[in-house]
């Protein structure tokens, strides 16, 4: 049985921490308030502690935003080497709303995988809005989560997870793909916002 560890309790981590349980997964949930952790862990069986706890899954998801990245590569340190390590983030410059504040070359991943070195990165679910992992499904269609990275086991081991949870997988290819699916994901963001689309819509990948 895969071993999920969810960090944080917003939105996004906690439908992802639901995804996780649907599909089969044990489920540790660590945020820095632990009564939010316990809150969100309940209602699926899953463990609840706070950031700084010992990472009792072998994928972890960084469910915060892009400045926490760092900050959390920092805390568990070798503690990532190895683990499929998943970044939802979109590097949105909130100031202006107009674009994203990483390097034209780079991404929120890239970065990300330069600070935990041993850590198998991955880029996903920054192209879904939270509603559509809940219900699991968008425009008729089961959910598609758009993948990136550089290690096939460490996407087929998430993506195992995902599709038994009745979710679809896209795998974009190597983790330089992640700067796209950023844009992508500030695009919708942006449509959003202009009240073009609702947060329960959103892109759809059909095959």
């Amino acid at each position: 049985m895969t071993a999920i560890t969810v960090i944080g309790t917003g939105n996004m981590g906690q439908a992802i921490a639901g995804v996780a349980a649907k599909g089969g997964a044990t489920v540790q949930i660590l945020a820095r308030d632990v009564e939010k952790a316990a809150t969100a862990a309940g209602p699926i069986g899953a463990h609840a502690g706070v950031v700084g706890d010992a990472i009792a899954g072998e994928i972890v998801v960084l469910a915060v935003p892009y400045p926490a990245l760092a900050e959390l590569a920092a805390v568990y340190g070798e503690q990532l080497t190895g683990k499929v390590v998943v970044d939802l983030s979109n590097p949105v410059d909130f100031a202006t709303f107009d674009g994203l504040v990483v390097p034209a070359d780079s991404s929120a991943a890239a970065e990300l995988a330069a600070s935990a070195p041993g850590a198998r990165v991955v880029k996903a679910f920054n192209t879904n809005f939270a509603s559509t992992l809940v219900s699991g499904e968008l425009g008729g269609e089961p959910t598609t989560v758009q993948i990136a990275g550089d290690d096939d086991s460490a996407k087929h081991l998430l993506a195992d997870v995902l599709v038994a949870a009745g979710l679809r997988v896209a795998d974009t290819g190597s983790l330089a793909r992640a700067r796209e699916l950023e844009a992508l994901g500030f695009l919708q963001m942006v449509l959003a916002v202009r009240e073009q689309i609702g947060w329960t819509g959103g892109y759809a990948v059909r095959a």
